[in-house]
């Protein structure tokens, strides 16, 4: 298992760009049923559709450059960084109505990632090459930001909705420290219940996608599971991580200096 995660796949796996042509064969089929059905999805697919080749085109020619380079754990590092940045600007974006915000999902999404990577090289799970380190973070993110958005969003739902339990108990005299201890397990638990469902139905239901790309690459199953197994833990832990951060410092900008509830917890 300190073998680097994919190198031996790329052995294994015979697939170029003929066989990426014949796979648009599915798109052909999603627009003929969009043309049927009247859907009118035609220019969103194929828009999803270039987007997305021309971002992972971009990003094997960049994995080249950098894996190739002298220098190429700095380099991994960098991206990792940039994988951070981006995906603080993706939350913020998608919740705009919070004040505040981008700090606090910084936060949660650099811990995360730090607490995966401090534990999974140290350890000897993986090799600290630069292959391992762009794909372990970029995993990490990748399955993270979907429980962040909830997290920040249930965030803003909770403080809306028992917006008059914590101005009673405002009222009452208790301090902020105190309300954001009896709301924030309630929003975490909200945001990271999904990824811990995710997490028991695993196997039974569906395969996972690292599992279901290395079988395909023809990698031994005991060996595609367990590395499947890191990857869920992985990914569990982190959300569980970052959901516990950016609800915890975010629900500060909830309050304002003056110990009242900031405008975002109203109803618009």
């Amino acid at each position: 298992m300190n073998d680097s995660i994919f190198c031996f796949i790329i052995a294994s796996v015979d697939v170029g760009w003929l066989e990426l042509l014949a796979s648009l064969a599915l798109l052909v089929v999603t627009l003929v049923i969009s043309a049927v059905l009247k859907l009118q999805i035609e220019k969103s697919v194929i828009a999803a559709t270039v987007r997305a080749a021309i971002q992972l085109l971009a990003v094997g020619f960049l994995f080249t450059a950098i894996f190739d380079h002298d220098l190429a754990k700095t380099w991994a590092w960098i991206w990792v960084g940039l994988m951070i940045v981006i995906a603080t600007l993706v939350v913020e974006r998608r919740t705009p109505e919070i004040d505040g915000i981008r700090a606090p999902t910084f936060l949660s999404v650099s811990a995360s990632v730090a607490t995966t990577l401090g534990i999974i090289f140290p350890l000897g799970v993986f090799d600290t090459e630069a292959v391992n380190i762009v794909v372990i973070a970029g995993i990490t993110i990748g399955n993270i930001m979907p429980a962040t958005v909830l997290a920040v969003q249930e965030l803003q739902n909770q403080f809306r909705l028992r917006k008059g339990e914590v101005e009673s108990l405002l009222a009452l005299g208790a301090g902020m420290t105190k309300i954001r201890r009896f709301l924030c397990p309630t929003i975490i638990k909200l945001a990271i219940t999904q990824q811990i469902e995710r997490t028991k139905v695993v196997g039974l239901i569906a395969l996972p996608g690292a599992m279901t790309g290395l079988l395909l690459a023809g990698v031994d199953p005991l060996d595609a599971v367990i590395i499947q197994l890191i990857v869920m833990y992985m990914i569990l832990g982190g959300t569980v991580i970052t959901a516990s951060i950016v609800v915890w410092f975010g629900s500060r900008n909830a309050f304002t200096t003056d110990q009242r509830l900031s405008s975002w917890t109203d109803f618009s």
